[in-house]
């Protein structure tokens, strides 16, 4: 059989969900490895030559064997689960202990092995998913200075966005987790956001993206920004492998204590909440000011129609309040919490690695200046200027205020004023308020401008809300099916 990226023959795998995946090789019409070796061949024709997407960091060495081993086993015991024989991209900041590096993209940390997995890739490793790759993305999250282009790292360079290479913003941080998916280079995967880093690629790479409620999912073995708002999340072509890869990866990890509060609300199996009809009766809140309101032209005219759609399916719209939504909120919260966060991550590192702080991560950038340092390095140096305890008057108040502004007066107020199930914003606008409360959205395609950039939507609610708008979200796919493939040269 041809495994290359436009044989006829499994031509099919194009798009596949991973239902469909798993149905064939139920079947033994395709296997694991041969599923493997296909998106090998589509990453080999389309990521460093052809289109040159510049997606894909690594490829893991023993992706094959991995695929191979996990047919014997789907043959001799029957499959995991769902995700058995899938393979997946990880983001390059989320740890794994095989040959595979874990980076966040800096040259600092190019050589740098995880000693153990991460809680995530353990957990998909456990329901039998391929670890394909690493991903590359914005470098540090996009926490490293002022006017990085996103996409952008040192260690692999800029990833472009397979709807308008070069010409469309790709989005970031998790730029090539989106990238990958929409570019048909892999299944599914995984990325990470502190404040819209896998809403906002997902929106423009017309893709699906679901940011979970922090809490869900552990963030241990992930090179952080801010506890108080990273999360891991998954990023597929559609809802319905969004979900699967969700269940797969919640689950209390008694090393991180942000898990145990989620115990008694969270799910193995999200795609219990997969309902084409979810949005009959649903009343779902328009945030008109600010986020609404300042859209023009294609983005105007889309989200009207989303609007339409879903009156349509049965949803009350109604107009929502949400007056934190004028909120300045900056960033000093993370800049105050990525020190001490960033200072612990990299205090346990090999000690070949050449940084283990964030004042020696400084130091090497400066040394390497002229590889490492294309933007600069402004907010790994305000962020270093903090005394990385905590203690400061200004974090400990301006915490304490975003968690009241985004919560009790923002998205719950807004919610429980009309009864609302959910909240619509524009693509990711207003997700940071989202992000500062530590609550979930989903992102999912909602159309195209007239030179073919994507436009997504995003469902926002309160905490460990997922079955909600899962529900919402997967109906809305399900009436419009808005996703086109990009065509790739």
């Amino acid at each position: 059989m041809e495994y290359n990226a436009s044989s006829e023959e499994l031509g099919w795998l194009k798009e596949a969900t991973i239902e469909q995946m798993q149905t064939a090789m139920d079947a033994g019409t395709i296997s694991s490895k041969g599923i493997v070796l296909w998106y090998l061949a589509r990453i080999a024709s389309y990521d460093k030559q052809g289109a040159t997407i510049n997606a894909v960091l690594e490829i893991n060495p023993d992706a094959l064997h991995l695929a191979e081993a996990l047919d014997v086993e789907r043959v001799r015991q029957g499959k995991r689960g769902m995700l058995h024989g899938i393979p997946l991209l990880l983001k390059d900041n989320i740890d794994t202990a095989d040959k595979l590096h874990t980076s966040a993209g800096s040259l600092a940390l190019a050589n740098s092995y995880a000693s153990e997995d991460s809680h995530v890739a353990k957990q998909l490793r456990e329901a039998g998913a391929v670890i394909l790759g690493k991903a590359n993305m914005t470098e540090w999250a996009n926490f490293m200075t002022d006017g990085m282009s996103n996409g952008y790292s040192s260690r692999g360079g800029q990833v472009r966005n397979p709807y308008g290479l070069g010409v469309f913003d790709v989005g970031g941080s998790s730029s090539g987790s989106a990238a990958a998916v929409a570019a048909n280079l892999t299944a599914v995967a995984i990325g990470t956001e502190t404040s819209g880093s896998i809403l906002n690629p997902a929106s423009l790479n017309s893709i699906v993206g679901i940011k979970p409620t922090v809490g869900l999912i552990s963030r241990r073995g992930i090179i952080p920004i801010a506890h108080s708002q990273d999360t891991a999340g998954p990023m597929a072509p559609n809802v319905e492998d969004a979900v699967a890869l969700l269940g797969s990866m919640t689950g209390v990890d008694e090393r991180d204590p942000v898990t145990l509060a989620a115990v008694g609300r969270t799910y193995r199996d999200y795609t219990q909440f997969l309902d084409e009809d979810g949005l009959h009766g649903a009343r779902i809140g328009v945030v008109r000011d600010p986020f609404f309101d300042v859209l023009k032209g294609d983005w105007k005219t889309s989200m009207e129609n989303v609007i339409e759609e879903l009156r349509g399916a049965g949803a009350v719209i109604i107009d929502a309040r949400m007056p934190s939504g004028h909120e300045d909120w900056g960033y000093e919260v993370l800049l105050y919490e990525f020190k001490p966060n960033l200072n612990a991550y990299l205090s346990k590192l090999s000690p070949h690695v050449p940084v283990h702080s964030l004042e020696e991560v400084i130091a090497f950038n400066r040394k390497y200046r002229e590889q490492a340092l294309r933007y600069g390095q402004s907010v790994l140096i305000d962020s270093q200027e903090t005394s990385g305890t905590l203690t400061e008057a200004i974090y400990l108040e301006r915490r304490a205020k975003e968690l009241q502004l985004s919560q009790e007066e923002g998205i719950d107020e807004a919610l429980n004023e009309h009864q609302l199930d959910a909240l619509l914003l524009p693509g990711s606008n207003g997700c940071h308020i989202a992000a500062k409360a530590g609550y979930p959205s989903i992102t999912a395609p909602a159309g195209y401008t007239s030179e073919g950039e994507p436009i997504g939507v995003t469902f926002t609610g309160t905490a460990f809300c997922e079955p909600t708008l899962i529900k919402l979200a997967y109906a809305f796919e399900q009436r419009t099916k808005l996703r086109v493939s990009p065509k790739l040269q």
